[in-house]
């Protein structure tokens, strides 16, 4: 059986929906997640799919087929943006000790029917991989993110990102090497 670390894992078709309410209803946990990894704030995830989300609307008329790689570009240079704001934010004007609202809270992402020491586990074995992506280079968690997790194909993931097949090929590469060092004790 492979798995998504593994070079040779292949993708699905892309589904296609019936309307774009379906498709957002779809996307938008998996955005969200995507968005945390990349802006390691709550908050500011939720307002970068909320955003991305809005933008898709005005594409509402083209075809379903291209609202997969449309939205995860809006929420991707929306990232972006957001990224370089916080390079500004006059973060040192806070009070020592305080903390925002949110930023320490975890997401629970255990199984309703999990037992404790198994929710322990999912939980420690989540954090690891949040982290382990969070460790990657920008472009590196990109291409494993939308290639392995949103399980795009090449071409998509290379006009998502604005460059390169070669270049895509390179990034899921190299991130998955560094997962693979990171995690070898998760299997």
């Amino acid at each position: 059986m492979t798995t998504p670390l593994d070079p040779g894992w292949e993708t699905q078709a892309t589904p296609t929906w019936a309307s774009l309410d379906a498709f957002l209803a779809e996307v938008g946990p998996r955005a969200f997640r995507f968005a945390e990894a990349g802006l390691r704030n709550r908050d500011d995830a939720l307002d970068a799919v909320q955003d991305a989300m809005m933008k898709m609307l005005a594409y509402r008329e083209r075809p379903a087929g291209e609202w997969t790689p449309l939205f995860w570009s809006i929420l991707r240079r929306r990232i972006i943006d957001l990224q370089r704001r916080a390079g500004f934010r006059l973060r040192w004007l806070r009070p020592a000790g305080e903390m925002p609202v949110g930023e320490d809270e975890g997401i629970d992402w255990a199984a309703p029917g999990a037992g404790p020491a198994q929710a322990h586990e999912q939980r420690e074995t989540y954090a690891r991989l949040v982290e382990a992506l969070r460790a990657l280079p920008a472009r590196q968690r990109e291409a494993f993110t939308l290639r392995v997790l949103e399980e795009l194909d090449v071409a998509t993931t290379a006009r998502v990102m604005g460059c390169s097949e070669g270049s895509v090929k390179t990034h899921l590469s190299r991130a998955r090497q560094a997962l693979q060092s990171q995690l070898e004790d998760v299997r």
